[in-house]
């Protein structure tokens, strides 16, 4: 008795959906990145200038406050780690159950 052929459709469909969302995932993961840096950097210097006028801290000509710098360091590399993170999490759980859907 024979052993019937294995069928190599759905396994090279399937290796090409890991493959799209691979390419998917660093697409998106280095889009955020980006969006992550510049947004948390401006939302760190706003919440430098709350807390500067708090403590009641001399303000400079023509900036919003005089170590805006220190606040925008720290908040791009808080936005360029964790915007990224949250939303290649989410991608994962959407195709977690999209996985677990697709097999009923």
């Amino acid at each position: 008795m024979t052993v019937p052929p294995v069928d190599e459709g759905p396994r090279e469909a399937r290796q090409g959906d890991v493959e799209d969302r691979t390419a998917r995932n660093i697409g998106v993961g280095c889009f955020t990145t980006f969006i992550g840096l510049w947004s948390g950097g401006m939302v760190a210097v706003m919440i430098g200038k709350v807390v500067e006028g708090v403590r009641g801290a001399p303000s400079c000509v023509g900036l919003p406050l005089c170590n805006w710098h220190v606040y925008a360091g720290v908040g791009a590399a808080v936005g360029a780690i964790s915007l990224p993170l949250l939303v290649l999490m989410r991608l994962r759980r959407r195709d977690v159950r999209r996985a677990h859907i697709s097999r009923g």
